[in-house]
């Protein structure tokens, strides 16, 4: 379902903040506009407003995410649900691409030579500001996501600090960390722990094999 691709907006809202650094990268109309990534249209319509109103989405969104990684299935529907409530969608068929099969085909109402269009599901954007629009299409996006794939597919990356958002699209659903980066830092901090404990534990083996042979 193309449609889940806008699940990224979820994840890319989630992520600019950095709940147990204290970090938040989303400050400015600047940064508002940069998450709508290729939709440039709609994101000339950002304000200083939509910082505010998209930090109190991303908050919602992140108990989303959450609420999957406990494994509170209900509840993460739940939250999603009251999203797409508040933030509802218009969806229109899109046929901005051409499949090779001959014949002339209009495409968005330009007719074309090369083949008939590829139709698909289009979010349309009639929304009145610049934060309903991104977070109609996002909660969209993560609702198809979560009913093809499974609510357990969204977590919350593992290695602390981070507490990063990810989809996992693994094949065998062990996706654990929200980049390599997060997986190797966690695997390498995991293989010095499990040292120490050696290192403790010989450290014990020593002190009784001593205090053995002093007795």
């Amino acid at each position: 379902m193309e449609l889940a691709y806008y699940s990224d907006y979820a994840v890319r809202l989630v992520n600019t903040e950095q709940p147990e650094r204290g970090g938040d990268s989303l400050t400015s109309v600047e940064a508002v506009r940069e998450l709508f990534g290729a939709a440039q249209q709609a994101a000339r319509r950002a304000t200083e407003s939509d910082v505010t109103r998209l930090r109190t989405v991303r908050a919602r969104l992140r108990a989303v995410f959450e609420a999957a990684d406990r494994g509170d299935e209900v509840l993460a529907v739940d939250l999603l649900n009251a999203l797409m409530m508040e933030f509802p969608v218009s969806p229109q068929i899109s046929g901005h691409e051409t499949r090779g099969d001959g014949g002339t085909s209009r495409s968005n109402g330009a007719e074309s030579g090369g083949g008939r269009p590829h139709w698909h599901m289009h979010i349309a954007d009639h929304a009145a500001n610049a934060t309903a629009g991104y977070t109609a299409t996002a909660c969209m996006g993560l609702a198809f996501h979560l009913t093809e794939l499974g609510v357990d597919r969204l977590g919350i990356c593992e290695a602390k600090p981070c507490r990063n958002a990810y989809l996992d699209t693994s094949t065998n659903r062990s996706r654990r960390y929200c980049s390599d980066r997060c997986a190797t830092r966690a695997n390498v901090a995991a293989y010095r722990a499990r040292k120490r404990r050696e290192s403790g534990r010989t450290a014990e083996s020593t002190q009784e094999a001593t205090a053995r042979g002093e007795h």
